[in-house]
């Protein structure tokens, strides 16, 4: 496991509720691309159902950390891509389930018109830092 800051509020700017502002740490740098709700032989999990959708996109995550050496307690950034904002309590209670409060990356949460298939509410990518 790497040795990660977080600065949940830097001076001069309002702390975050859902995020840290920053976090940083030395070590080998992991970039996990944006994992969908797809089992693994590729099929969606939960049409239609956000929370459904948002836990099997946390496990794909977990097991693409898990192949790169990693774990939820190394990533320092998580992007979440919606196709409405209203999924984002889902994906927030999601990511509790693996990463707790006092740990939270930095994160950014964009509403997109359409992901790379209708069926798809949403799309996660992270990236972490691990000790060498």
């Amino acid at each position: 496991m790497s040795v990660l800051t977080r600065i949940p509020a830097p001076d001069g700017v309002a702390a975050a509720a859902h995020y840290s502002h920053v976090v940083l740490g030395t070590g080998r740098f992991v970039a996990i691309a944006g994992q969908l709700p797809l089992d693994e032989q590729g099929r969606l999990v939960g049409e239609g159902d956000a929370t459904a959708q948002a836990r099997q996109v946390f496990e794909n995550l977990r097991r693409c950390l898990a192949g790169a050496g990693a774990t939820f307690d190394d990533v320092v950034k998580l992007t979440f891509f919606v196709t409405d904002m209203a999924h984002m309590p889902a994906l927030r209670a999601a990511r509790a389930e693996h990463i707790p409060d006092d740990r939270l990356p930095a994160a950014s949460a964009v509403q997109v018109a359409a992901l790379v298939r209708p069926e798809f509410l949403m799309e996660v990518e992270a990236f972490a830092v691990v000790a060498p």
